[in-house]
């Protein structure tokens, strides 16, 4: 395994580094105001920034395939993902940010000729954005058999009808469609009874009931929904991994500038065993965790999505779950500024935390590992 930098990916690294240091970080403040005054419109200040990144060749940054994109290796790509994971807004204006972008991946793999001259095109070039809707209230979303929502057949359209929740990415300005997953053969077997749609947002009934939607913004095959969902979350979840590694990193730089400036009973909070037992941990667990997201990458680069699968659980579970200590461990040396809004950790804690829900929680993911393992043994 190969896991060294190209010099391509180092380019861009030192590119992107330049790019969010003068231009995004000061920027981050100014676009918060903006989308709290005009919370439906996307601010001047990002439409400025994506112009910034298209004209330095940041654009798309995450796109795999070279037809759409620049067409990095995952294993290239990971070092420039980790940099954006503390900074959102540097996701946001290279038009790498969730759920957006895998829902292009999953569309230029998956969608027609037509789908991806309607929607792809448009949303690699920043014009829109999309979400994806799949969990729903009522039901543990994390086993697809209990999904309840329903597209009935009816001529050459489908009526969906039913009701999801936490629809990742549906307030943003730009969002012009959602992916969506519906049971299309209730009672079939629980691994062909899904279907995906491309469900535009303006679509009449989307927020009431009896949502109708033609033929042709089926994604896939009908019935192939739950392979589609698989392959979409495949890859979100090792770039979410590599975000989160960022992150980590993040924390733990903060953590070790406020231990030696704070102090209690008369020394230093750095200098007890405990707090220098956390700092030793976490540069352990992070580079623990960054080796395993690049094996992941890697294989995914050289033999493929599929072969990576097994991995991409693991990372789910071990990365969040040693991101999230770090973080933790890191509230604890700032104390009261730890939660407030002064600092980010409290931020990244409440997103950490959920992530352990999203995207198949660590129960699931945790399952599927001890089936490998039990089938490898037997």
């Amino acid at each position: 395994m190969d896991f060294s930098h190209s010099a391509r990916s180092d380019r861009l690294l030192d590119q992107l580094c330049d790019f969010v240091e003068t231009s995004v970080t000061p920027a981050v403040e100014i676009v918060a105001g903006e989308r709290a005054d005009n919370p439906g419109v996307p601010p001047v200040t990002t439409e400025r920034l994506i112009a910034e990144a298209k004209n330095a060749g940041l654009w798309n940054l995450c796109v795999r395939h070279p037809d759409y994109g620049p067409g990095l290796l995952f294993t290239e790509y990971a070092q420039l993902a980790e940099f954006m994971g503390p900074h959102p807004l540097a996701q946001e204006v290279t038009n790498c940010d969730a759920p957006s972008n895998i829902n292009g991946d999953a569309m230029i793999a998956y969608g027609s000729p037509e789908q991806k001259g309607r929607w792809v095109e448009p949303q690699l070039d920043g014009q829109i954005k999309s979400a994806f809707a799949m969990t729903e209230p009522a039901v543990a979303s994390s086993d697809a058999a209990n999904l309840a929502t329903t597209a009935v057949k009816d001529g050459d359209h489908w009526i969906l009808n039913g009701r999801k929740w936490y629809v990742s990415g549906v307030l943003h300005p730009k969002c012009a469609y959602m992916m969506t997953v519906a049971n299309t053969a209730d009672g079939g077997p629980p691994h062909g009874r899904h279907t995906q749609f491309i469900l535009p947002v303006d679509t009449a009934g989307v927020t009431v009931e009896d949502v109708r939607v033609p033929d042709a913004n089926v994604l896939g095959e009908v019935g192939g929904g739950f392979a589609i969902g698989q392959a979409r979350l495949g890859p979100a979840r090792v770039q979410h991994c590599m975000r989160i590694i960022g992150i980590a990193e993040e924390a733990l730089r903060l953590m070790c500038e406020r231990a030696p400036t704070r102090s209690t009973f008369g020394a230093a909070v750095s200098t007890r065993s405990n707090v220098m037992d956390w700092i030793g941990e976490a540069r352990i667990e992070i580079e623990a965790a960054r080796l395993m997201v690049l094996r992941a990458a890697w294989l995914m680069d050289t033999q493929g999505d599929k072969a990576s699968a097994p991995h991409m659980s693991q990372i789910k579970v071990q990365v969040v779950r040693s991101a999230t200590t770090v973080v933790d461990r890191a509230i604890q040396v700032f104390g009261a500024a730890g939660v407030s809004e002064d600092t980010p950790l409290a931020r990244w804690y409440a997103m950490l935390r959920s992530l352990r829900i999203a995207d198949g929680p660590d129960e699931v993911h945790l399952m599927g590992i001890a089936r490998r393992e039990l089938r490898r043994h037997a």
